[in-house]
């Protein structure tokens, strides 16, 4: 419950009750806060201390201002970790190859996890978008086709902070070599060993094979790695 605050840095204290009413459940996602009155009064604080409070969780992607409508707990927190992503990219002068090689350690176990955990519901929709890269002349819808099939691969894990940061480091990739990317999937001689790549995936998962879904997605992460070289 809310409880008054007496600290010289009030709206830290502020801060702190609101991310332990979050962690505990008191306050869950997608709620919203109580208007910014009803905080003065229950944190028995200044309405100067409640709007550093609001601000400075709206800075670290706890909770969102929507105009006219209040503050509200956030629903998604992927977006969180975009940011310092690309600035640590960039200031650390990181190369692209380190982008897929992050993301070639998270894929192979999120796909081992996903051979555990898959659902007959996931497994449709995943041999739905193999069927459909097959004959697809688009090749810009081909490269959505092959971020939704990693996708549903990470949803398939069950583990949510492995979907938040495959997402955060997917969105990376298309910020910094979208088209290398682009180039590699859609680049004739790669087409059929890609496509091989995702059936045989497919095959694994449906056979909940762990350890055959780990090693299909680690050929596919190398030869990914291996065409960045390229570019």
């Amino acid at each position: 419950m809310f409880t008054p605050v007496k600290s010289t840095k009030v709206y830290e204290q502020v801060i702190e009750q609101i991310k332990y009413m979050i962690t505990s459940g008191e306050l869950k996602k997608g709620e919203k806060l109580p208007p910014e009155r009803e905080l003065v009064e229950k944190f028995q604080v200044s309405r100067t201390s409640v709007r550093e409070a609001l601000r400075a969780l709206q800075i670290i992607g706890l909770i969102e201002s929507r105009q006219g409508g209040g503050n509200y707990i956030k629903d998604s927190f992927d977006d969180n970790l975009i940011e310092p992503l690309s600035m640590m990219f960039v200031l650390q002068n990181s190369r692209n190859s380190e982008i897929l090689e992050l993301r070639r350690v998270l894929e192979v176990e999120t796909a081992r996890l996903a051979a555990k955990n898959i659902s007959d519901e996931e497994l449709t929709r995943l041999k739905e978008i193999i069927d459909r890269m097959k004959d697809l002349p688009d090749e810009k819808e081909n490269v959505v086709l092959d971020k939704e099939l990693h996708y549903v691969i990470a949803k398939a894990s069950g583990n949510n902070l492995i979907m938040s940061i495959l997402t955060a480091v997917s969105s990376l990739m298309d910020s910094f070599i979208k088209e290398a990317r682009e180039a590699i999937i859609n680049k004739d001689e790669n087409k059929s060993v890609l496509l091989e790549h995702h059936e045989n995936m497919y095959i694994a998962l449906k056979n909940h094979d762990e350890k055959e879904a780990g090693k299909v997605m680690k050929e596919h992460m190398n030869l990914i790695i291996r065409h960045m070289d390229l570019y």
